[in-house]
């Protein structure tokens, strides 16, 4: 993934997914027929009162040119077009030059009105833009962009929130170089939102200390387990727990290692074929898995072309109209790209149109390991 907006492919930014385009009434600018609109009730008003031959009742339009001109303009703009519609209603050669003194005193309060609503407005969205700014910017420091490659991994992720404006929710990933090799997580956390940030966070910075100083995913899922054990052992019957995958790659990026916490592994594709790997999910995280039965590590030798997939729930538990299930296993090979980026955008693009009411948290991580030759 090449940058924090790569992670929302074009066609989910043309439906209306992408949050840097939240719509004209949740922050984006307005449409262009918005700040069109006064200028143009106005210039037909104008016209039709100027090749009418009888003089035509429609004076009270201008009433509206204010109030509109407030929904996409400055003060100064709605001013403007409400000083313009007062003009226009008092010239003779548009022959609405005898308007009540009541009508021309309420266009001229209604003018001024919306010059002050204006303002506000215009104040109310700096403000919101200021905020935005700073919550994406925090958000993004949770989930940072990947690079396109991590040693001899190129890596490739997708992520939609459920909660829309939002960039984090209960969903994460993460590939990390370390000294025992190249490391990826992802995982699903309990609920969705901005509610599951914070314990994103105390995942994936227990992750990244785990990738230094831990020599094997067991011992990473096991530091994993503690932090949320610790994070949820002042709270009373806080249930806190998260499902992931760990993967662990080898040096040479010839083998690689999993460990599935409650979670099912990934899926490998190989020779136009996606296998499903045999991972057995051990206990998620947080439920005391030093405690219980010692995960069960899943080793893979890896051969050139090979991607390793991996999609949270809200890939594989997405329904058509009918209820049955996104195939993901069936129409993975069919959408198979070189690029792990080019692969998780064409999957999404298949999903959206499977199920076009994708409610829960999507993730999509897709992995190239380029393994070494050698002896």
């Amino acid at each position: 993934m090449n940058s924090a907006r790569a992670r929302l492919p074009r066609r989910d930014r043309e439906r209306g997914r992408d949050p840097d385009r939240r719509g004209w009434l949740r922050g984006s600018p307005p449409p262009v027929w918005a700040r069109l609109l006064p200028s143009v009730l106005l210039a037909g008003v104008c016209t039709a009162e100027l090749v009418s031959p009888e003089p035509l009742d429609i004076g009270f339009l201008l009433g509206a040119i204010p109030p509109l001109a407030v929904l996409a303009h400055g003060p100064l703009v709605t001013a403007v077009l409400g000083g313009l519609a007062v003009v226009v209603l008092t010239v003779p050669v548009f022959r609405l030059d005898d308007p009540g003194s009541t009508d021309l005193l309420t266009v001229c309060f209604v003018a001024a009105l919306s010059v002050l609503l204006s303002f506000v407005r215009s104040s109310r969205d700096a403000q919101l833009v200021t905020e935005r700014a700073v919550a994406e910017a925090a958000q993004r420091a949770v989930v940072p962009p990947l690079p396109e490659e991590v040693g001899p991994v190129r890596c490739a992720g997708l992520y939609r929130a459920a909660q829309s404006g939002t960039l984090v929710g209960g969903d994460f990933f993460d590939v990390r170089a370390g000294p025992y090799g190249v490391r990826a997580v992802m995982g699903d956390v309990q609920g969705h939102g901005l509610s599951a940030v914070a314990t994103v966070a105390s995942l994936l910075g227990a992750f990244r200390e785990a990738v230094l100083d831990q020599p094997d995913p067991e011992a990473v899922a096991a530091r994993l387990d503690r932090r949320l054990a610790v994070d949820s052992g002042g709270e009373p019957h806080a249930e806190l727990f998260a499902t992931a995958v760990l993967l662990d790659f080898s040096a040479d990026a010839r083998v690689v290692r999993i460990v599935a916490c409650g979670q099912a592994g990934p899926l490998l594709l190989r020779g136009g074929r996606a296998v499903e790997l045999d991972v057995e999910p051990c206990t998620p995280l947080g439920l005391g898995l030093a405690e219980a039965t010692a995960p069960r590590v899943v080793s893979v030798r890896l051969r050139a072309g090979d991607l390793l997939f991996l999609a949270s729930d809200g890939v594989t538990e997405a329904r058509d109209a009918d209820g049955v299930f996104y195939p993901l296993a069936e129409r993975l090979p069919g959408l198979a790209d070189e690029s792990p980026a080019a692969l998780a955008e064409r999957v999404w693009t298949d999903l959206v149109r499977y199920c076009p009411d994708v409610r829960d948290d999507v993730t999509m991580l897709v992995l190239a390991p380029r393994p070494q030759v050698g002896p």
